[in-house]
């Protein structure tokens, strides 16, 4: 929706900032929202940013739209919206959206205070809307959240909301910010969940999944592309639904790719996230070519082969 955010928090992994770039082209962008909304195969929409809620125009267009095409929308917020009288379009949004993920830690307390939370969480449960907290897996992070939630909504905090734990993501901002956690082998790793969802940006910008420095970084031009069109959007999904490679991410898994023949030596490499081990893996078929090619679509049919013998 926007890279803008006004929170500030030190840890950002999309390194978002109160001047980030935010919408500028509306006709772009309705017409981006206009073929998300015709995509039958589509069942649910997320909106993230930066914050959202600073990009009034675009999300209430978006929201308006994407629920009247009869689509599930998940919202990410940090709930910085709640500090003053909830606005009439605010609740409008909270009503039509499904789930919000209202995210909180210490590093937004600076610019979202514990009332605001507690405000910002009342108003979503208040819609009706389900509401997931999510915050870092830190024991003391979520101590604070459940004594929060307890007391926004009383003892019985679960019947309005959940708390999805997440650990802290290198990346952005984060880099400065977390030590290093311990990796796992480049053969442990198993299929990637990411390239389920594929990132559509407000400017056009396409990403084959939703891993941060894909949708940050120009120069991953395999996993990025900037559309100018919506036939463009469309080639774009397409190309990364049917690229051999990605599909064997998804289906095989990088683990299995790491005992092919040019590969090995990863399998015993240890990759700090399935993410690396995704941009080592792709860094090698570029230097093997043809050969690098050739193999995973080996995979790729075998793993065709035994989904359909599984599912007949």
């Amino acid at each position: 929706m926007t890279d803008r955010c006004p929170v500030g928090c030190s840890h950002c992994s999309v390194d978002s900032r109160p001047n980030s770039p935010t919408i500028s082209d509306f006709s772009q962008f309705e017409g981006i929202v206009k073929w998300i909304c015709r995509q039958s195969y589509l069942t649910t929409v997320g909106i993230t940013g930066g914050e959202p809620f600073v990009e009034r125009r675009g999300l209430t267009l978006a929201v308006a739209n994407i629920a009247h095409a009869g689509k599930d929308i998940v919202l990410y917020t940090s709930g910085i919206w709640a500090k003053a009288k909830l606005s009439q379009w605010i609740k409008e949004v909270l009503q039509q959206v499904n789930c919000v993920f209202l995210s909180t830690d210490s590093f937004h307390s600076k610019t979202v205070d514990d009332e605001s939370f507690v405000k910002a969480a009342q108003a979503i449960a208040a819609e009706g809307t389900w509401l997931v907290i999510q915050v870092l897996a830190f024991p003391e992070t979520v101590r604070k959240v459940r004594r929060l939630l307890e007391k926004a909504f009383g003892g019985e905090y679960s019947n309005y909301a959940e708390l999805n734990l997440v650990q802290p993501l290198r990346i952005g901002r984060g880099v400065s910010v977390f030590d290093e956690r311990p990796g796992k082998l480049g053969q442990d790793f198993g299929r990637c969940s990411l390239l389920a969802s594929p990132v559509i940006r407000y400017d056009g910008v396409v990403s084959a999944c939703c891993n941060e420095h894909v949708i940050m970084d120009r120069n991953e031009q395999k996993l990025r592309r900037l559309c100018h069109s919506n036939q463009d959007i469309e080639q774009s999904i397409l190309d990364f639904k049917t690229d051999p490679l990605l599909q064997a991410f998804a289906h095989i898994g990088l683990g299995n790719i790491t005992g092919l023949p040019g590969f090995t030596d990863l399998a015993n490499q240890e990759f700090p996230n399935i993410c690396s081990l995704c941009k080592s893996i792709r860094q090698r078929m570029s230097e093997m070519g043809d050969s690098g090619n050739d193999l995973v679509s080996i995979l790729n049919f075998i793993a065709l082969e035994d989904n359909y013998e599984n599912n007949h």
